[in-house]
């Protein structure tokens, strides 16, 4: 069963330009990675928080993800644009 993430993620407001620009950058390599079925990139129409949806075939490609260099090299520029930590939401289909 695919495990569905809902990430949301509150850049401060003078990095938040640097902080989408980061997770375009890696759309494509994310998109291409064997187990991603799905990674959107959202924004809240009035919060200014950036929200991924995500759709991995299982945990272990989830975890794959986040253990590729692109994914570490944004976590580690987070580190000074984050207003909060990441909220990561873990979700299975329900029917």
């Amino acid at each position: 069963m695919p495990l569905s993430v809902f990430a949301t993620v509150t850049p401060k407001p003078e990095h938040r330009a640097e902080a989408v620009a980061a997770v375009e950058a890696i759309l494509a390599d994310t998109r291409a990675e064997e187990g991603c079925i799905r990674f959107d990139l959202h924004e809240g129409a009035e919060t200014g928080r950036l929200h991924l949806y995500e759709v991995w075939t299982d945990r272990a490609a989830f975890e794959a993800h986040h253990a590729q260099p692109y994914t570490r090299a944004v976590y580690e520029q987070y580190e000074a644009w984050l207003a909060e930590p990441v909220e990561l939401t873990f979700m299975r289909p329900v029917a």
